[in-house]
């Protein structure tokens, strides 16, 4: 027996979840969880941290198109705010100069981002031995982001809206019948008009299913680890606080840290554990460049951020495989991206073009369409 629906989602990660969230207004849709529970990868590991400024001009205006809905949800979406204040300072030595200017040039169009001395610095971020700071920029702006709560608003708000959430269905087959995708899955048989590759580091594995050419995805695995505080440490008012040119980072947490070095090594999709070295690097770099006691690493684990040849996100129908909409590849901005490119992904499969708001910021469907990616291939 074949289960019907208008949109079928693959995967039920931040993307798949804002997707389905917004596709559930069009018509009927379901999504299905290769995993017992949704969130199990790459978003259940974020960083949760948001910011305007990360990324490229495509993924900040996503980022900053995101921020009307995550300030103020719509009612029932969650119980809590889903974003607090933090602030971030960034920081370098003398040789990190060149990158404190980048960073500079992002947020003076808005004066998001100022430069501090070092000595306010040290005032903001006590944590922080003066040694590791030459320069400094301070980002006022930065929020922490409830990432569960976000993703959970979206699931909920799915369902509320006639959608199911089908967990244990990796899907083994994907086909095209009679103008329909029938995708076959330990948890039956699921069939659309319109099928979402919202995998994450396993889209392009899903694509050949299909029967469409890879986009050239390439996971990267992240580390983190968590250090406890000294008992009545009082962290409610530090930054967080990263090396310039996207380096290691350290953000506060109650009576606990997390930190990690920036890592981005390539490997294959999966259940990606974290690599000792990586984990005697960032503790080292705790050591050296704030106050912080790493006696004891209270936890350890990494997450997967998937990047294509630009680093902009991929957000399009396949060019070749009639229905087959790719979302992927968000290079560890899913979170900050997800309610904005999940309204993208909506408009473009049912009207064909993008929201006003984004469209407004300059991006166009070719900026983020598939079709894209294959002329980089073919250059390179």
């Amino acid at each position: 027996m074949t289960t019907e629906c208008d949109f079928l989602v693959i995967g039920a990660g931040i993307s798949g979840a804002a997707a389905g969230y917004e596709l559930a207004a069009h018509g009927r849709v379901i999504v299905l969880e290769a995993e017992s529970a949704p969130g199990y990868h790459s978003t259940g590991r974020s960083a949760a941290l948001y910011t305007r400024n990360f990324g490229n001009p495509t993924v900040r205006a996503f980022n900053r198109a995101s921020l009307p809905f995550l300030t103020t949800p719509p009612d029932g979406f969650a119980d809590h705010p889903l974003l607090t204040p933090r602030g971030a300072l960034t920081i370098g030595g003398a040789e990190k100069r060149p990158d404190i200017d980048k960073l500079l040039a992002i947020g003076a169009a808005d004066g998001s981002i100022i430069e501090v001395s070092p000595a306010r610095a040290l005032e903001l971020a006590p944590h922080l031995r003066p040694e590791a700071v030459a320069y400094a920029t301070h980002e006022a702006g930065v929020l922490d982001m409830d990432v569960a709560a976000i993703h959970q608003g979206f699931l909920r708000g799915l369902r509320a809206r006639g959608g199911t959430v089908v967990c244990d269905a990796g899907v083994s087959a994907l086909d095209r019948r009679d103008g329909r995708w029938q995708a076959t899955t330990r948890a039956g048989i699921f069939a659309a008009a319109v099928a979402v590759n919202a995998a994450g580091a396993w889209a392009d594995g899903v694509a050949a299913m299909a029967g469409a050419k890879p986009v050239g995805l390439v996971p990267k695995r992240r580390t983190g680890i968590i250090v406890e505080l000294p008992p009545g440490t009082d962290t409610r008012r530090w930054p967080a606080v990263d090396e310039a040119g996207y380096g290691s980072y350290v953000k506060p947490e109650t009576g606990r840290v997390m930190a990690s070095p920036g890592d981005a090594t390539p490997v294959e999709p999966g259940d990606a554990q974290p690599d000792d070295l990586d984990v005697a690097i960032i503790a080292d770099w705790l050591e050296r460049n704030t106050r912080i006691p790493v006696r004891r690493i209270a936890r350890k684990w990494a997450g997967l951020r998937c990047f294509v040849g630009d680093d902009s996100p991929v957000c399009g129908f396949d060019e070749a495989a009639e229905g087959f909409f790719w979302l992927c590849g968000q290079g560890g901005y899913g979170i900050m991206m997800s309610h904005s490119l999940g309204r993208a992904a909506a408009s473009l499969i049912t009207r064909g073009d993008l929201p006003a708001d984004i469209a407004a910021a300059g991006v166009t469907p070719p900026d983020i369409a598939p079709a894209r990616l294959r002329s980089l291939q073919s250059a390179g």
